[in-house]
């Protein structure tokens, strides 16, 4: 699993994670009934974790379905071979 945002993306996702969670977690103190707080909490501490490993699965996500859409190539090549059968 390698890096695949950068160090500034890192930062501000582990600064607005912990505010998320800050905040969260404040209300849910207040108001522990709130089940949607704690999914807030959650995507706090998931942006908290993406900071510090520095790897987003939904950037990998996406990097890995435009690489397939731009390189036809790997599709042409299944297709010629089997024309020319």
């Amino acid at each position: 699993m390698k890096p695949n945002i950068g160090r500034v993306d890192a930062l501000c996702r582990i600064t607005m994670g912990f505010t998320i969670l800050a905040c969260s977690t404040a209300k849910l103190v207040r108001k522990p009934d709130q089940g949607m707080l704690l999914l807030y909490a959650m995507c706090g501490g998931m942006k908290v974790a993406e900071g510090i490993t520095r790897f987003c699965p939904l950037v990998y996500a996406a990097e890995q379905n435009m690489v397939s859409f731009q390189d036809p190539s790997h599709e042409k090549t299944s297709h010629e071979e089997t024309s020319q059968n």
